[in-house]
C-alpha cells in the first residue's frame, strides 16, 4: 500500500512539478513544510489508453511493475492464477515486477486508464481468451 501511495504522489509530482515550481517562482511562496527533495523520475512513464467495452491487453509483465488508475469507466485487471479484479472510476491496482498479467475494459463499459511504468521492459505472452476474460471474479 506504501508503495502505491509514494508511484501516485511520484507519478502527480511528475505531471504537474511544473506549475507548482512556476507557482512559487512568481509568488515566492513556500509549497512545502519541511526538507523535501526532488527525485529522479527518469525511469517513471505515464500514459493514458482508452478501452472500448470489453477491449484489452494480452498476458504481459513489468520488469519494475506497473501501476493503473481508472479514469473513467470500468475495468478489469487479473493476475495468472487470480480471480479477476473489476475496477470503478478512481480505483487503482499495482502489479509488482515480472507478476504475468492482463488489463481492459468492462464486458459493458468503456475504460480510460492512466498507467505508470517504473523502468525495464515489458514483455508479451498470449492473448487473453473470451473464456480468461469471463472467468471466476473477486
Amino acid at each position: 500500500m506504501k508503495r502505491i501511495a509514494l508511484a501516485l504522489w511520484l507519478a502527480l509530482a511528475l505531471i504537474v512539478s511544473t506549475r507548482w515550481t512556476g507557482a512559487q517562482q512568481r509568488t515566492g511562496a513556500p509549497i512545502f513544510t519541511g526538507k523535501v527533495d526532488a527525485l529522479d523520475a527518469k525511469d517513471i512513464s505515464a500514459g493514458r489508453r482508452r478501452f472500448e467495452a470489453a477491449a484489452r491487453a494480452a498476458w504481459h509483465s513489468h520488469d519494475k511493475g506497473q501501476l493503473l488508475f481508472v479514469e473513467k469507466g470500468r475495468g478489469r485487471v487479473q493476475r495468472r492464477g487470480e480471480p479477476i479484479r473489476d475496477l470503478k472510476e478512481g480505483e487503482s491496482d499495482y502489479t509488482a515486477p515480472n507478476v504475468v498479467h492482463w488489463h481492459g475494459a468492462a464486458p459493458d463499459q468503456e475504460l480510460v486508464q492512466v498507467n505508470i511504468g517504473f523502468g525495464g521492459e515489458t514483455k508479451w505472452f498470449d492473448k487473453v481468451t473470451d473464456e480468461e476474460y469471463n472467468g471466476k471474479r473477486k
